[in-house]
């Protein structure tokens, strides 16, 4: 058992917005994740904090897609990223948010977000780059479904966790960095 499995589950903000999803399976994803405990909240409802329980949460999941540049309070929030242990992770689209905030590059790892492709509906065959990380550990390559992304790849402070050679896709599908 690891010690993931032991202890109370870690709290999980998963913050949206700026971007049409399937709610009700987005929802259904988050439940079967019985190891954790997920919080689903608009970013808006983030940056209030109205229960002052922002400082609570394990990590963050950003799972939204804003193009503007945030306003004051949202980098406020978003400007705490960084500032303790706590875990940040960013999928799908919310890699493309603020594409000209310099702290968001920071964040995601990704220069020049602005330029993008993208396809829908495409079979991606994921590879394990990193087999030993703990984020992968005791996963085996998949196919998935899904828009693939042609962006910049991840910077040199990054460590590619999952690959794909697509040639519609972006090398790098799963990474990590350090933030502060």
């Amino acid at each position: 058992m690891s010690s993931f499995d032991s202890g109370p589950k870690p709290k999980i903000a998963v913050v949206t917005g700026g971007h049409p999803f399937d709610v009700p399976a987005f929802r259904d994803l988050f439940q079967g994740m019985t190891r954790i405990e997920a919080y689903i909240q608009h970013l808006e409802d983030w940056v209030a904090d109205a229960a002052q329980i922002r400082s609570l949460y394990d990590a963050v999941v950003f799972y939204s897609m804003y193009r503007q540049a945030p306003d004051d309070a949202t980098r406020l929030a978003l400007e705490g990223l960084g500032k303790s242990d706590k875990g940040v992770v960013v999928l799908h689209h919310a890699l493309l948010s603020w594409p000209d905030w310099e702290l968001w590059t920071d964040v995601t790892g990704l220069r020049r977000r602005g330029e993008l492709e993208y396809a829908p509906g495409q079979t991606i065959e994921t590879q394990i780059a990193e087999a030993d990380h703990p984020v992968t550990e005791g996963l085996a390559p998949w196919p998935m479904v899904d828009e693939a992304y042609q962006t910049p790849e991840p910077d040199d402070a990054s460590t590619v966790l999952l690959t794909a050679d697509h040639p519609k896709s972006m090398r790098a599908l799963a990474w990590t960095r350090m933030l502060g």
